[in-house]
């Protein structure tokens, strides 16, 4: 029998009557090892700090790193931060929307309503059909939707809430809904289908560290056109344009709250192939999502603790010095530090959770290269080992000029059978897209540092070996997919 979580910031949060579904707080879903050993919970997620890297949002990506089914999902969250995104998909609704508070405020001068809708229910009749469709496409347990009249009433605002943001009087009623909503069969959101053959390929030439070269960019429009797809160089000022293509190729350093999260999530939105997918991203930036899912699957890694603000005593107790300490969602070495004594990891980590609820510590691992496998769809595609710039115990150097280290690229066939078997078990948990898994080879064996979605591909690096056929594999790729009219698949529960 699937067994129901709620979720709350604090027990004295909850004031329902529901019976029989636990309430536990974040902070004990978190830290809990009980909750990391259950399988097929159903859990929904009451917090109300559900903003980007809070406690809320970490309960629901640690929901699925865990394999709980769990609302609102990570994605939701994302996509209910900002308008820009949230609008791709209400600009249909309007019409129904003017419809209902067209004859709802006819002859009345408001310009502004708001409803609150809880799991596809509205305390208002004649909203009901809207919530059930709001519901359909953002499976956030509590909404506030905010209306707005101009020209024409419209959606202006959609925001998810707590539970207690609720007044007394909501309490009966969203009792009725969770219980209605808990009886029935989970589903997954409303997904748009795609269609077909122009490829736009996202890069920014005021990056300073891009995941490609400009040689490798001008290698892949012209592998683009051995397949049949006419690929553009596009820039952030192209965001407008995604509905002119059939696929979007993001070949700029990807990040959550930031344009490239959203040029992947409107090309998902408006049935564009994708690499790489929303969901790959909001999975693979995050270093305490991966860790989670990797530990779950039994993928070996440094020895890791996730740190709360108050639990330092707990991390020494775990990992001796030296300690690595880790942003959620930093790249290329950023965010990464490595602290020698307690003095030093207050200083840093007092900097660091200004920016996030939870960090990483993690044993220091040292070894004077890292592995890299690059992966297509679950097919190794390169391998290099990439090491440590001089004098320096990462790959990047960020306070010096020389701050990259060598590298060397090997066959598929030539590397160690060991480190490309476990690249590709932990890149196969994320899905099916394009991914680069960074591996040490340590005394204890082969240990996986992360899964990037978004791997570097440079002329004269990582196509040493390959040559021309890397590109040309990944654009057989995106052919491939067009044709099927799909987007990379991510290995997420709804």
């Amino acid at each position: 029998m699937t067994e129901h979580l709620l979720l709350v910031e604090k027990a004295s949060h909850w004031k329902g009557h529901v019976n029989g579904y636990p309430v536990v707080t974040a902070a004990e879903y978190l830290k809990d090892p009980i909750w990391q050993q259950k399988r097929g919970l159903r859990i929904v997620n009451l917090c109300r700090s559900q903003k980007y890297l809070g406690e809320g949002y970490y309960c629901s990506l640690l929901a699925e790193a865990r394999g709980h089914k769990v609302i609102p999902s990570v994605r939701t969250l994302r996509d209910l931060s900002r308008k820009s995104l949230y609008s791709l998909e209400t600009e249909d609704l309007d019409k129904q929307v003017q419809r209902i508070l067209g004859r709802r405020h006819k002859g009345v001068e408001t310009t502004s309503f708001s409803v609150t809708m809880m799991f596809g229910n509205s305390p208002l009749k004649d909203f009901q059909p809207l919530a059930r469709e709001l519901f359909e496409l953002f499976r956030a347990p509590l909404m506030r939707i905010v209306f707005e009249k101009k020209a024409d009433w419209r959606i202006t605002g959609i925001k998810a809430l707590g539970i207690q943001d609720l007044s007394d009087d909501q309490q009966d009623e969203l009792d009725d809904a969770l219980n209605g909503y808990l009886s029935k069969r989970w589903q997954a959101p409303r997904q748009k289908r795609m269609g077909r053959y122009d490829l736009a390929i996202l890069q920014n030439p005021q990056e300073a560290m891009p995941p490609s070269d400009p040689k490798a960019l001008k290698k892949f429009v012209r592998a683009a056109k051995k397949y049949g797809l006419d690929a553009e160089l596009i820039s952030p000022k192209d965001y407008g344009r995604l509905s002119e293509f059939d696929a979007l190729f993001i070949r700029e350093t990807t990040a959550i709250d930031h344009h490239t999260y959203r040029f992947a999530r409107k090309a998902a939105s408006e049935g564009l192939v994708v690499i790489d997918d929303p969901d790959s991203i909001l999975r693979c930036t995050n270093k305490i999502y991966l860790e989670e899912l990797l530990k779950l699957h039994r993928v070996s890694t440094p020895e890791t603790v996730i740190v709360r603000s108050g639990g330092l005593d707990e991390l020494e107790e775990k990992i001796a010095y030296p300690i690595v300490l880790k942003v959620p969602d930093g790249s290329f070495s950023l965010g990464v530090y490595k602290v020698e004594n307690r003095q030093q990891l207050e200083q840093v980590s007092r900097k660091m959770f200004k920016d996030s609820d939870l960090l990483l510590g993690q044993a220091y691992t040292y070894t004077p290269f890292d592995w890299r496998v690059g992966i297509i769809n679950r097919k190794p595609l390169y391998v290099c080992q990439y090491f440590m710039s001089k004098d320096h115990w990462q790959i990047y150097d960020h306070s010096s000029v020389d701050k990259e280290g060598d590298f060397r690229t090997f066959a598929i066939a030539d590397a160690p059978k060991k480190v490309v078997d476990t690249a590709l078990k932990a890149a196969n948990l994320i899905g099916n897209g394009l991914y680069g898994v960074d591996l040490k080879e340590t005394e204890n064996g082969i240990v996986v540092i992360e899964v990037n979605d978004n791997p570097s591909i440079d002329s004269g690096v990582e196509d040493q070996v390959l040559g021309d056929a890397l590109y040309e594999q990944i654009m057989e790729e995106f052919l491939v997919r067009i044709e099927a009219g799909k987007t990379p698949v991510s290995n997420s529960r709804p």
